[in-house]
């Protein structure tokens, strides 16, 4: 098909912190030098933010560095940090407050805010605009294109309009072709870009597998006398004693509101676990349920978290472009913080880019400059002092792992002289159905606890009728035959929306697929045991439309 197309020297994929970051600094540094650079970013949610979900806690140094005046500037940072409370939940109903200085050091939060990062996103993206920006929320880069060097060329927006037999709908209208000097993918947690493009240039050897967690948050409006402002909670321990590791949070935000969650490392063996029934029984804890109680539930979400760390960070440039933030996997899992560390990566990305396109350097080439950037900043340092963080609670455990992590960052400084590693992908820890009891969950409350659906509706999910689905099956038979047969499907319990179920069709068992739910978690992508499951985009402005989460 001869399609329309655009040009711009950078072209960015998703419009999260880390891109709007690159956006932002790269014009900054254009308008510093007189000098004319032309930036789109493509963004496959509703409107800038509508995707986006994280705890979240923030460290603002990297604002510092981009905004020096985002204090006066309307910023939504809000909510300074004013308490620190860590808690080892030993049952349902029993805890132990962990004494501060037996806390790593990098779980301390003085001077940091508790935000809503979406909205920190629409805010950057405003003063992205202002730069010069433009912004195209609403549609999703669906493909790569390449030059005939084999070098990235740009992008593809998803054509819209067509029925999920591929045919075209009274409202068809075909994608458009983006052209640049240089793609950035700074797409989130498993972007289907980044994964492509990370296969495809081999980025990754010789690092250490990609590892995961699921994270869910609710957010609650709660009596004013449960509320205590700047008040952070984090835990660990109960409910994840059956094989599973993670943490749980719990933040208090402005106008009466907390943002509770739960962090499951997809790495465990058992597969009748059930992370979203794991996060509805968190929430009945009495160290939880204390701010929770006669509070409203008005927001529920879920993604998956980019947590392998240093050890496991790709080459960062490629023939074209760049990765960045979490499509790379920039997370600092020891401060349990992301979201610097991709603005971070974005600067560093804006800065390589600048150089290249102001010496001329011609488009296509990789901008291996990348990497000598990195490695002489406060990120690589950062991501150098965590590297053992997730390895050693993997290894060993919450408690031996956590004893080990306050020596490594307490006594160390994160610089201990052995490097842990963890070599095995999240997927392949899946174990047998048979080697393990079910997990019989309770019902749910509907005061603290509640079910898939009713949790769905509150992400404000939807996807045009009719289109085809985003979740690809390599091989239909494998959900039936393998996973079914050998552990239970999983995907009926992992995925926290119910898109997967296994029905019964004339006596025989039938696996279904309801991508309307799909809250772009990307979970199934990461945890099937067959790796059977590959997420792309759906038409854009599917999904979910995530308010202040």
């Amino acid at each position: 098909m001869e399609r329309e197309s655009m040009e711009f020297d950078v072209v960015i994929v998703g419009a999260g912190p880390a891109g709007l970051t690159t956006a932002c600094r790269l014009m900054q540094i254009a308008q510093d030098a007189e000098k004319e650079i032309s930036v789109c970013v493509v963004e496959k949610g509703s409107e800038v933010g509508a995707h986006i979900l994280s705890g979240a806690v923030f460290e603002p140094k990297v604002l510092d560095e981009l905004f020096s005046d985002w204090r006066e500037t309307g910023a939504p940072l809000n909510t300074a940090v004013d308490h620190d409370d860590i808690y080892m939940l030993s049952s349902a109903l029993e805890s132990k407050t962990v004494p501060p200085s037996f806390v790593p050091k990098t779980m301390h939060n003085h001077g940091n805010y508790i935000i809503s990062v979406g909205n920190l996103a629409r805010w950057l993206a405003e003063r992205a605009e202002d730069l010069g920006v433009e912004i195209f929320p609403g549609f999703a880069a669906s493909e790569l294109l390449y030059n005939e060097d084999g070098s990235v060329k740009g992008i593809l927006i998803g054509d819209m309009g067509i029925d999920e037999n591929g045919e075209p709908k009274d409202s068809y209208m075909p994608g458009m072709e983006l052209h640049a000097k240089y793609t950035v993918l700074s797409e989130g947690c498993r972007g289907h870009l980044g994964k492509q493009i990370i296969e495809k240039y081999h980025l990754d050897n010789g690092k250490t597998s990609q590892h995961y967690g699921l994270g869910f948050k609710e957010i609650w409006k709660v009596p004013s006398e449960q509320h205590h402002l700047g008040k952070v909670v984090h835990t660990g321990g109960w409910p994840l004693n059956s094989g599973a590791s993670g943490g749980g949070f719990l933040y208090h935000l402005e106008d009466n509101q907390v943002a509770v969650g739960l962090i499951i490392d997809l790495n465990y063996q058992n597969p009748h676990i059930s992370p979203f029934d794991e996060f509805q029984r968190y929430k009945t804890h009495p160290v939880i349920s204390q701010y929770l109680k006669d509070g409203e539930r008005i927001s529920y979400g879920a993604r998956a978290i980019t947590k392998g760390g240093l050890n496991s960070l790709p080459k960062m440039s490629f023939p074209g472009g760049l990765v960045i933030g979490c499509d790379a996997g920039t997370l600092n899992f020891a401060k349990i913080k992301g979201t610097h560390t991709a603005m971070k990566s974005g600067m560093l990305a804006a800065e390589t880019l600048a150089e290249g396109l102001m010496a001329g350097i011609e488009g296509g080439k990789d901008l291996d400059c990348y990497q000598a950037k990195f490695d002489e900043s406060w990120l690589a340092d950062e991501l150098y002092k965590s590297r053992n963080f997730g390895p050693a609670m993997h290894k060993f455990g919450t408690l031996l792992g956590g004893a080990f992590n306050y020596i490594d960052q307490n006594w160390f400084g994160g610089k201990f002289p052995i490097t842990l590693r963890d070599e095995a992908p999240d997927y392949a820890q899946m174990a047998d159905a048979s080697a393990f009891d079910k997990i019989e969950y309770p019902k749910p409350d509907g005061k603290l606890s509640f079910d898939k659906l009713s949790s769905v509706y509150l992400s404000s999910t939807y996807h045009e009728e009719n289109q085809p689905c985003h979740l690809k099956l390599k091989d239909k038979e494998i959900p039936i035959s393998v996973n079914l047969a050998k552990f239970d499907e999983p995907a009926q319990r992992y995925c926290p929306a119910g898109v997967y179920e296994i029905i019964e069709e004339d006596n025989q068992p039938k696996f279904v697929i309801n991508s309307q739910n799909c809250i772009h978690c990307k979970t199934c992508d990461i945890k099937d045991p067959s790796q059977n499951i590959t997420w792309v985009t759906p038409e854009g402005g599917g999904g979910p439309n995530y308010p202040n989460m």
